[in-house]
């Protein structure tokens, strides 16, 4: 995302009706005829028509055994204790050199070493950086860069599609989880309690970020494919997206976004032509809510 979080511009996400055992989503790259808003070289990943990358707990993520799951949860809660928000958090600033991912839910969580094999098999090389405990709980961190280069992850539906095996994988060790995630609604064993309004749930900000950039904050209802569709509505009014951070945070996604306009920071009549393009797009409803 540093140099280009929507280098691939000419790429879209999309998920097909093709679901497998357990009902997970296929999750396809397709051309997309999105207008280009960065001169960076598009990466290797668009020389190909179509790159199936399945998020099936039956396809890349391993299926869940008994010393699997040893080693994704620590074992140490009971059924009657208070379900903890779970959080991901994709980096793209504090490290130059690789994509920082940093996964939390309460104490539950034990090596993670399913879920560093499900993300190798995305093409990727995984190290775990450090581990830490605060008072919200337990704090997995990762170093993650693309095996085929040893850089850091830059294209957008690369990055979607990490965040997505981690939720995945969430939803398949921690079931439990499903309540608090919004793909649980869909995929989990328990639907969240309640539907998050997306007028309400919807911020959006932009900050002066010195003179050369500025500072977007948007906070909306967590969907899939929410981080490229993002970048999308942003590269679409030629605003370039330098760096940032995406966090899921339970039912919410929270993203931070620096960007520019021509190697500039956004002016005031601009950063309200995007923020209300946002604001039209996240609160339009989607597919599925649209055909009830």
């Amino acid at each position: 995302m540093a140099v280009a979080m929507a280098s691939a511009a000419n790429c879209g996400v999309y998920f097909s009706s093709n679901t497998n055992k357990l009902n997970f989503p296929v999750f396809d790259f397709k051309n997309h005829s999105w207008s280009a808003a960065f001169v960076t070289t598009p990466p290797n990943i668009l020389e190909k028509r179509s790159v199936r990358l399945s998020f099936s707990m039956m396809g890349i993520i391993p299926r869940a055994t008994s010393s699997a799951t040893a080693v994704e949860s620590d074992g140490s809660f009971q059924d009657t204790d208070t379900v903890p928000t779970p959080k991901v958090i994709i980096d793209q600033d504090s490290d130059p050199d690789a994509t920082v991912v940093e996964i939390t839910f309460g104490d539950r969580l034990g090596a993670l070493l399913d879920t560093m094999n499900a993300l190798k098999n995305l093409g990727l090389n995984v190290s775990k950086a450090n581990v830490y405990l605060d008072s919200s709980g337990k704090h997995n961190k990762f170093a993650i860069t693309k095996a085929s280069t040893g850089r850091k992850v830059e294209e957008p539906e690369l990055l979607e599609a990490i965040r997505l095996t981690i939720i995945n994988n969430l939803l398949e060790y921690h079931p439990e989880s499903s309540s608090q995630l919004a793909m649980g609604a869909t995929f989990g064993v328990e639907p969240p309690k309640e539907k998050v309004d997306v007028d309400i749930a919807t911020h959006i900000r932009v900050d002066d970020d010195g003179p050369d950039r500025s500072l977007l904050y948007v906070e909306t209802a967590d969907r899939p494919g929410l981080l490229v569709d993002l970048v999308k509505i942003i590269t679409d009014i030629n605003i370039t997206v330098e760096s940032g951070e995406f966090d899921t945070e339970g039912l919410l996604a929270k993203a931070k976004f620096h960007v520019s306009y021509k190697g500039k920071a956004i002016i005031r009549p601009l950063q309200q032509v995007l923020a209300n393009s946002l604001r039209y797009f996240l609160r339009r409803p989607t597919t599925e809510e649209a055909s009830f």
